[in-house]
């Protein structure tokens, strides 16, 4: 193939994998700071595709450059996730590999929380979310409530409420997280106590 075939390629790629995680162009807009137009026309080859601005598109997805721009596949086919540490407002670290690629949708995380004791520090911003406990004892506070979640246990909530969570007892916690925007509330059903 040569460079004008793979270049007229890549529209419909980058359409398709925006529709594949249902992100609209203005959501892809927002998050890459790129027109909504440009994207439009990048999608429809009427805009050549540029590093500039592939680059934030395949951020934005979280997905390799290559997969933009139809580079043929080599090696091995296992997903490789690669965690990120992340400094919180208290100061220690925690441990983020992301498990979905849809940006403006909804979000799941694994989190490793360190087991070293910090001084809470209560948060809020938009959005809802769902917290299960794979390994360890969290301790999240929310609103006036100070809850220990177990391993196999799980919490959702507001994110409007102000919330902080850690370890509860000075040893690392695994945590599954599933975050979305307003209004995407997530349920369990649990067996009625009898």
């Amino acid at each position: 193939m040569d460079l004008a075939d793979t270049l007229a390629e890549v529209g419909p790629r980058l359409k398709r994998v925006r529709t594949e995680r249902g992100v609209t162009l203005t959501e892809l807009a927002r998050v890459t700071g790129i027109s909504k137009s440009t994207l439009s026309r990048l999608e429809s080859g009427l805009r050549k595709p540029s590093l500039e601005l592939l680059l934030p598109i395949a951020q934005a997805h979280q997905v390799p450059l290559d997969e933009l721009v139809g580079a043929p596949e080599v090696g091995d086919p296992r997903v490789r996730i690669a965690p990120r540490r992340v400094k919180q407002r208290d100061g220690s670290y925690i441990t983020i590999l992301p498990l979905t690629k849809q940006p403006g949708g909804l979000q799941a995380y694994k989190m490793i929380l360190p087991g070293e004791r910090c001084e809470p520090k209560m948060v809020t911003h938009e959005g809802y979310e769902w917290l299960y406990v794979l390994s360890g004892q969290l301790r999240m506070l929310l609103a006036d409530k100070d809850v220990v979640l177990k391993t196999g246990e799980a919490a959702e909530f507001d994110t409007r409420l102000p919330h902080w969570f850690g370890s509860a007892d000075r040893r690392p916690v695994e945590i599954l997280s599933l975050f979305g925007k307003q209004g995407e509330k997530m349920h369990i059903r649990a067996r009625p106590k009898q």
